[in-house]
C-alpha cells in the first residue's frame, strides 16, 4: 500500500470512529425529569376542584380523579430539567419560596376554562381559573432564575410519570413544558387549577355559566414530577414556607 493510500485508510478510520462516538454519545444523554414547581391550594381551593372533578367524571368516566397521583394544584413554574440536578433544584426553588410569604397570598378564582389540543378529539381539559397579581408574577420571575441553570430545552415521554393505564405522554403535554417559559410566563402567566376532563359540548356550556367567585390562599409548594394532560403525579420534595 503506498503512502497516498495508507493515509485515506487512517483517515477513513478515524471518521468512523468519531461517527460512532457521536452516536454513543447521542443515545447517553443524561436523563430528564418534567417537573411542576406548584403551590399547594387551602381546603376551599380543594373542595370546589374535587367537585368540578367529580361533575366531570359523571359525564365523562374516562377522565382522571383528582386523588393522591392527581393532586389539585396551581403550577408556577414547568420545566424540564437534569434529573442529576433535582436537589439542586429543589435548593433553589426552597430559597425562593422561603422568601416570598406564599401562605399570606390571597388569591381569587373567578371563572372556569378549558383547553382543547388535536391529540384529544372532541375531548378538553378544564380547570379553575385564578386572577394574578404582581406578586404572584415576582414569584414566578425568582423561581425561573433560580432553576434556570438547570434546565434543559426539551424532553420525551421518558421524562414524565407513565402508568401502564397511560404508557405515552400526549404531544400537547410534551410541547406545553418546553414553552412554559415564555408562553406560560410573565404577562402570559394563566394561573389556575386542573379540574379534569370533559366533552368539549359539554365544557362550552360549563365555562358559559355565571361562576361564582370565591377566595383562597396558598397553603403550602411542592415540587413534583409531571404526568399526562400536566398532572402533579408524584410529589418529590416539599418546600419550606412561611
Amino acid at each position: 500500500m503506498n503512502r497516498y493510500a495508507r493515509f485515506i485508510a487512517t483517515a477513513g478510520i478515524c471518521l468512523a470512529s468519531l461517527l460512532c462516538c457521536s452516536a454513543v454519545c447521542r443515545g447517553q444523554q443524561a436523563p430528564v425529569t418534567a417537573i411542576d414547581i406548584a403551590l399547594e391550594p387551602d381546603a376551599t381551593m380543594v373542595h370546589h376542584a374535587e367537585a368540578t372533578n367529580a361533575r366531570l367524571r359523571s359525564i365523562f368516566p374516562k377522565g382522571f380523579a383528582l386523588d393522591a397521583t392527581h393532586h389539585p394544584h396551581i403550577s408556577m413554574l414547568q420545566r424540564y430539567v437534569r434529573t442529576a440536578d433535582l436537589d439542586k433544584v429543589y435548593a433553589a426553588a426552597g430559597k425562593v419560596v422561603a422568601h416570598h410569604n406564599v401562605t399570606e397570598l390571597k388569591l381569587k378564582a373567578y371563572k372556569y376554562y378549558f383547553l382543547t389540543d388535536k391529540s384529544m378529539p372532541g375531548v378538553g381539559l378544564s380547570g379553575i381559573v385564578v386572577e394574578r397579581t404582581p406578586e404572584v408574577v415576582k414569584l414566578q420571575q425568582d423561581l425561573i432564575a433560580a432553576v434556570a441553570p438547570y434546565t434543559v430545552a426539551d424532553g420525551t415521554s421518558a421524562a414524565f410519570v407513565t402508568t401502564p393505564a397511560d404508557p405515552e405522554i400526549n404531544e400537547a403535554t410534551i410541547h406545553y413544558v418546553a414553552v412554559y417559559v415564555p408562553e406560560h410566563s410573565g404577562e402570559h402567566l394563566e394561573l389556575h387549577v386542573t379540574t379534569g376532563l370533559g366533552f368539549t359540548e359539554y365544557l362550552e356550556k360549563m365555562v358559559a355559566q355565571p361562576f361564582q367567585d370565591f377566595t383562597f390562599s396558598p397553603m403550602g409548594a411542592s415540587v413534583y414530577h409531571l404526568g399526562n394532560y400536566g398532572t402533579a403525579q408524584k410529589k418529590l420534595k416539599e418546600l419550606k414556607v412561611r
